[in-house]
């Protein structure tokens, strides 16, 4: 029998063709997963099983892309607050578990993120498995991708809502808008609020500047960052961390590409660069104040955290942790103040998710997650966080997630549970059937 968990996505891909499934899913009913399929039982074990990753998650959807035998998901956590909300990553993965774990883990990190953001949306994640075997750059092949997902996104009648993420940008996004309106971060030309991650990062240092105050009680001029990954919003937070007059940043990425980028665009700052490779975490040891992951998720584990060398850990990467419970706790026994991906990286989510209501000026809506005003800012939620955790003794990951979770389970103040409705109603509907 096929070890579905370990299997490669495309061994699965084939799996699942093999036995004449196209769309499939799976949903938290009676205190357990059920899947739409017999054949797929064994992951419905392994959810059932599993106690770092599955958390009861409302409903997880998947549509086969058979032109390029590319498998497309969405995972709905929980939708009391809202429909699932969440971006959409482009990734490849080794095997059929890295990719749910990933799926799992992001769209629980997005209901624990709306809820302290104080958002009106639940947590949800897309997830699209890229298959190496075609070009990925050919203009044509990712316009005709992301249409289909646009499409599977339209067959889920809202109870998921996308926006860009890791693996796409702002053209993904208008062609997924093509064939739905149930996302977010179009390009501005059509009405959207586009690229989010300008916002992103000036949450993020927002929670380093918090972070600092409570660690060293001063500001951040004088010290050394290492920012791993210089993609869209670690560059932006390399920009922003020298407006703050920061002694020194270390940047590393795995793209020769970004690392020039990076030189030309801080010419003349005292800006480092490494250009490492894949699974490659010696940065981890250089010393510092600040250590920021912006890359992917999962690099935080008893090997990598035994390295650090520095103070605190906050960027914008998500679900920075490999083991959310354990490596917390590492992390607090080592006296490195973490400062949870979920509680700072919001503002690409606040950026985006409620554009439908239109744009203002300095729109207060956005700002108030940027100052020291309001009570759920990025700020002073960083900052009660840790002083919680400090006064409690419980990790911050902790404390942030038992923040969040109480918010989480608040029903929309107009709707009330309608994503479990949703669901329901694709389930009574046997929508696993309609993509036969």
């Amino acid at each position: 029998m096929v070890n579905l968990l370990q299997s490669s996505p495309d061994e699965f891909v084939q799996f699942l063709k093999s036995n004449g499934i196209k769309r499939f899913y799976f949903i938290h009913n009676e205190n357990e997963c059920r899947a739409s399929h017999p054949e797929l039982q064994p992951l419905c074990d392994f959810f059932n099983s599993d106690k770092r990753d599955y958390e009861q998650h409302e409903g997880i959807f998947f549509e086969l892309l058979e032109e390029y035998d590319i498998l497309q998901g969405a995972f709905v956590h929980r939708t009391c607050r809202g429909q699932g909300a969440g971006g959409t990553r482009f990734w490849s993965y080794d095997t059929t578990e890295d990719f749910l774990r990933d799926g799992l883990r992001l769209s629980k990190g997005m209901t624990h993120k709306n809820a302290l953001a104080g958002l009106w949306w639940g947590g949800g994640k897309g997830v699209i498995v890229d298959n190496p075997k075609i070009d990925k750059r050919d203009a044509g092949v990712r316009e005709k991708i992301f249409q289909s997902y646009g499409k599977f996104i339209t067959s889920l009648n809202g109870c998921y809502i996308t926006a860009e993420d890791v693996g796409t940008t702002p053209t993904d996004i208008g062609n997924i808008f093509t064939k739905t309106r149930f996302v977010t971060c179009i390009p501005p030309g059509v009405g959207g609020s586009g690229n989010p991650s300008s916002a992103t990062a000036k949450g993020v240092l927002c929670g380093m500047e918090a972070a600092a105050e409570f660690r060293f009680k001063e500001s951040l001029e004088g010290k050394t960052v290492v920012v791993q990954g210089m993609g869209h919003v670690g560059i932006e937070l390399i920009r922003l961390l020298f407006e703050k007059k920061v002694a020194k940043v270390i940047g590393s990425d795995i793209f020769p590409e970004s690392i020039e980028r990076a030189q030309q665009q801080f010419a003349g700052h005292n800006l480092e660069t490494i250009l490492s490779s894949k699974n490659d975490n010696s940065l981890l040891a250089t010393e510092c104040d600040i250590f920021a992951p912006c890359a992917t998720g999962g690099i935080l584990c008893p090997e990598t955290i035994e390295k650090l060398n520095t103070k605190i850990v906050c960027g914008a990467a998500n679900n920075q942790l490999e083991d959310a419970t354990r490596d917390d706790k590492l992390l607090f026994e080592r006296k490195i103040y973490y400062v949870p991906d979920f509680l700072v990286n919001r503002m690409g989510i606040v950026n985006c998710s409620n554009e439908q209501y239109g744009y203002i000026n300095e729109d207060p809506f956005s700002k108030r997650h940027l100052d020291k005003n309001w009570d759920q800012s990025v700020y002073n939620m960083t900052l009660k966080t840790l002083k919680l955790a400090e006064e409690n003794g419980t990790p911050p990951g902790q404390t942030a997630v038992e923040l969040a979770t109480e918010f989480s389970f608040e029903q929309h103040p107009i709707f009330g549970h309608r994503g479990q409705q949703i669901i329901d109603s694709l389930v009574k509907n046997e929508w696993h059937r309609k993509g036969e």
